[in-house]
């Protein structure tokens, strides 16, 4: 008797919170995490790569940008970053480019971290984490698109294959400027 009380009181418990906490994430109609910025301007964050120069999306203008935000801690990162490296090769000479944007790690981690893995586009230090805040990254890895005119086409949570990678870029390429 007392095995299903207890069974009852966590049926209840579970519908409680269906009923409850679901609706908190719900998005009334709009679309959550990056996706939920696809047709608008792209922020733009000054930052510094780990080389400690300069960057911004800004300069990257007229070029389609795959932003990956990733940390070396984080398993599904370092399985797609070489696809994203392929993906940067195969496509840089279409006015592709490939940033990997660290999320809040030393910019040293980052570096030995990308150099581990043969990475040779660019990363950039997000030591604020304003990217993964702006973009409300539902975790790592999350990747935008970003067209040559500096519109959000596409925001992706999670781990990519390559032919996933390459179907988000392939409306950008598109169209040329």
């Amino acid at each position: 008797m007392n095995r299903r009380l207890w069974w009852l009181a966590g049926l209840v418990f579970v519908a409680v919170g269906i009923f409850v906490i679901a609706p908190l994430f719900q998005s009334g109609g709009s679309v959550a995490g990056p996706a939920g910025l696809k047709g608008q301007p792209a922020p733009v964050f000054a930052m510094h790569d780990d080389l400690g120069r300069p960057v911004s999306l800004t300069d990257l203008r007229g070029k389609v940008v795959v932003m990956n935000l990733w940390g070396s801690w984080c398993p599904p990162c370092r399985a797609e970053l070489p696809d994203l490296q392929r993906l940067s090769e195969a496509y840089g000479p279409r006015g592709l480019v490939v940033v990997g944007v660290n999320q809040g790690e030393s910019p040293e981690r980052a570096r030995d971290f990308a150099r581990s893995l043969g990475l040779k586009f660019p990363i950039w230090i997000d030591s604020e984490q304003a990217y993964g805040r702006v973009y409300t990254a539902l975790g790592l890895p999350t990747t935008v698109v970003v067209g040559r005119d500096g519109i959000v086409s596409g925001g992706y949570d999670g781990e990519l294959t390559y032919a996933q990678m390459q179907a988000a870029v392939a409306p950008s390429l598109a169209h040329p400027q």
